[in-house]
């Protein structure tokens, strides 16, 4: 069994603000669709099949008083007090059971599979499965697991069909998610067997005052950082705390970063 990375979520107040600002930073977004009886939509920007889920809400009430699986993504929304930012993210797999088998054995948390659909704008119907994943021991929350109806190649076919993926103007790709962690040896070696992941070297990333590691994931790294001294790791964690952050992109026409409704992008030449 393997796992590929799937998206990241984002929470936004209006999606519609991040596809106009990151237009101007050449970066392509679409509107997704409405999770309908659930007061949740979206918009998305796809890297291939990797992309960028910009979640808002259109019934904030009714996301509030719901009461969510433990462990899901609306649990983490509501959790954060619908803060904009990077949340969580989802893995994919094409064995759902058996990724619930898995992590039942490595003592975790789960709820589901459970069936999940929304239309999208042109009225057709996606339909996926998720697997929430709980680690009681650890502040920083696990990833998700989604697992679609489609295969990826019909996926892909789907979207290009539809302009959702397409060349970004700024000719980037995507790389990697860094994350803030109190003890990134514990988050790597905990994570890397919960996964089955490679682990990189530690490094020392001035920029971030932060000791680095990053486990390879097909789809997009993860990169995770502990802080050695003040900078914007320590602050995320100040201010929120384990958490992603950061975003990064590769092959792009030139080196960028820019804020975007509290969360970083960077943009690697």
């Amino acid at each position: 069994m393997g796992f590929i990375f799937d998206h990241l979520v984002h929470f936004v107040e209006d999606p519609k603000v991040a596809i106009e600002e990151l237009k101007v930073q050449g970066i392509h977004a679409v509107e997704g669709g409405i999770h309908e009886n659930r007061g949740t939509y979206n918009a998305l920007s796809y890297f291939d099949l990797s992309y960028i889920e910009f979640l808002s809400t259109y019934d904030r009430i009714l996301v509030e008083q719901t009461e969510h699986l433990k462990y899901s993504l609306p649990e983490t929304v509501v959790q954060d007090q619908f803060v904009e930012g990077f949340s969580r993210f989802a893995v994919r797999t094409t064995d759902i059971e058996g990724a619930a088998n898995r992590f039942r054995e490595k003592g975790l948390n789960i709820n589901g599979p459970i069936p999940y659909s929304r239309k999208r704008p042109d009225g057709s119907l996606i339909e996926w499965q998720l697997l929430f994943v709980g680690d009681e021991s650890d502040e920083l929350q696990l990833p998700f697991i989604i697992q679609w109806n489609e295969s990826d190649e019909e996926r892909r076919n789907e979207q290009i069909e539809k302009n959702v993926i397409v060349p970004h103007p700024a000719g980037i790709s995507f790389s990697h998610v860094t994350f803030a962690v109190e003890d990134g040896n514990h988050t790597v070696e905990k994570w890397s067997d919960f996964l089955d992941l490679k682990a990189g070297e530690v490094y020392i990333d001035k920029k971030l005052q932060a000791r680095c590691q990053r486990l390879e994931l097909p789809g997009g790294n993860l990169e995770f950082c502990s802080p050695i001294g003040e900078g914007v790791v320590s602050e995320v964690l100040e201010k929120r705390g384990e958490k992603p952050f950061q975003v990064n992109f590769s092959d792009g026409i030139r080196d960028a970063k820019f804020n975007l409704l509290g969360g970083i992008y960077n943009i690697i030449k």
